[in-house]
């Protein structure tokens, strides 16, 4: 069957107003005799998008693209809702699917807006940029002759982004050099890691989940083999990076909870009017040993990171350190269209195991610690051994004290975090029975907020 077009699908917006607009016009006097009569529907002002339709298409000062022009009126109706309902044109929906499979064809940068440039956060290892020499740091001058200055993040991936084998130019500014960088790049297919791992010392764990993609719990479960292997058979703890992570998929943040929860509730949604949706729960097959874990999260960490911690959290799996999350604890469901777009439209909130609502409040940490370097230690004080003249010792001193692991850690937070951890691993290996002390027992969670 053939697809239907954009101009299609406008006239069949047309139809429809006017259909709507004869039915009110012939149903008018006996709604106005009864005022107790049902409401009004909204359709009948469709007939008032088309007449404006029909004025930009016949009297608009130069010609007008009408798919452009029905674009514009479906995203202006979607973008009354909240920030993340909208319209995906077919581009923008090719776009999603990239990101939440973690393959797409680029050149292999990671880019953000920093004042009027967009600036190369990451040159992906093994990617064309990386190999054409790009830095982090670079900013962006112009993009296939476009001039780049102000340009939407969104408009610059568009561009960057295509068919393996096809090139792209750009132009690049480094600091410490006057001359502008000109590269030309070809695009790859380009696979995005979402999960990080490494050893730190005494046998424990660090995981970084960047985004939650296809595949993103068998990369972890991976990550958690390796590391339990590194330690010899036995993680003593784990720390979990959810800082920067803007979530991604709901299911994949459930499978990796529940690696970690052998039962209970794991995050439910609830839709219009507070009507409950849906629960997804823990199961006590491949749970992971109860190990202590210490969950870092920030600002930037979002939706299904939220829902991870929020969890971990709630169960006294886990001790969340860092800064207040995000807050985005809404559902959006995507609906595919006929025009090979999609709507991506709010139909829930989320709520954490104990009832907490996650929207526009988020997940609020155990131990608050900013970012940031640690403030600059003072100078040692001035000891007897320092002054002139002083009398030697007449016996062996203790020896110098052994440097606290985890103390060459520049990331504050992570090194917070680990210390922390340490201490929980202590409590519980000198008992043996578990014992929860993950959370203050006098914190009680929070009642979903009213809306």
């Amino acid at each position: 069957m053939k697809r239907p077009t954009a101009t299609t699908f406008r006239r069949a917006l047309i139809a429809t107003a006017a259909l709507s607009a004869a039915f009110v016009a012939g149903t008018m006097a006996p709604r106005a005799a009864h005022s107790d009569g049902p409401r009004a529907s909204p359709y009948r002002r469709l007939g008032v998008v088309a007449q404006v339709l029909a004025h930009i298409e016949n009297s608009y000062v130069d010609p007008v693209d009408e798919d452009r022009i029905v674009d514009g009126a479906v995203r202006g109706m979607v973008n009354t809702l909240d920030p993340h309902s909208s319209y995906l044109s077919p581009e923008d929906y090719a776009l999603l699917e990239a990101d939440t499979t973690g393959q797409f064809g680029g050149v292999g940068v990671e880019i953000d807006a920093r004042g009027d440039f967009l600036t190369v956060l990451v040159p992906f290892a093994g990617s064309p940029a990386a190999r054409a020499g790009v830095r982090a740091g670079d900013e962006i001058l112009e993009i296939e002759g476009h001039d780049a200055r102000g340009m939407d993040v969104d408009e610059a991936v568009r561009q960057m982004r295509g068919r393996p084998g096809t090139h792209v130019h750009m132009t690049l500014r480094r600091r410490g050099q006057t001359q502008p960088i000109r590269v030309e790049l070809t695009r790859e297919v380009i696979h995005v890691v979402s999960v990080e791992s490494r050893s730190l010392p005494d046998s424990i764990g660090y995981v970084a989940i960047k985004s939650f993609q296809d595949r993103t719990s068998d990369e972890v479960s991976r990550a958690l083999d390796e590391l339990t292997r590194a330690a010899g058979g036995r993680l003593r703890g784990l720390v979990l990076d959810l800082r920067f992570n803007p979530g991604g998929l709901l299911d994949e943040s459930v499978f990796v909870a529940d690696q970690f929860l052998r039962e209970g509730v794991i995050v439910s949604t609830r839709g219009r009017n507070g009507q409950a949706q849906d629960e997804a729960r823990a199961r006590a097959a491949g749970t992971r040993p109860e190990f202590p874990i210490v969950v870092l999260v920030n600002g930037y960490s979002a939706s299904a990171a939220e829902i991870l911690a929020g969890a971990l959290q709630d169960h006294h799996r886990a001790l969340i350190v860092g800064q207040r999350t995000f807050g985005k604890g809404s559902v959006q469901s995507v609906i595919d269209l006929p025009d090979g777009g999609a709507l991506k439209l709010t139909i829930a909130r989320y709520f954490t195991p104990s009832g907490r609502s996650i929207q526009a409040q988020g997940i609020a940490p155990d131990v608050m610690v900013d970012e940031g370097e640690a403030p600059e230690a003072p100078r040692d004080p001035e000891r007897e051994r320092d002054l002139e003249q002083h009398l030697p010792s007449s016996e062996r001193g203790d020896p110098e004290p052994a440097p606290i692991p985890g103390s060459d850690i520049r990331d504050l937070q992570l090194r917070t975090g680990y210390q922390l951890l340490r201490g929980l691993i202590r409590t519980a290996e000198a008992s043996p029975a578990r014992v929860d002390t993950t959370r203050p027992t006098t914190r009680a969670a929070s009642s979903p907020a009213s809306r």
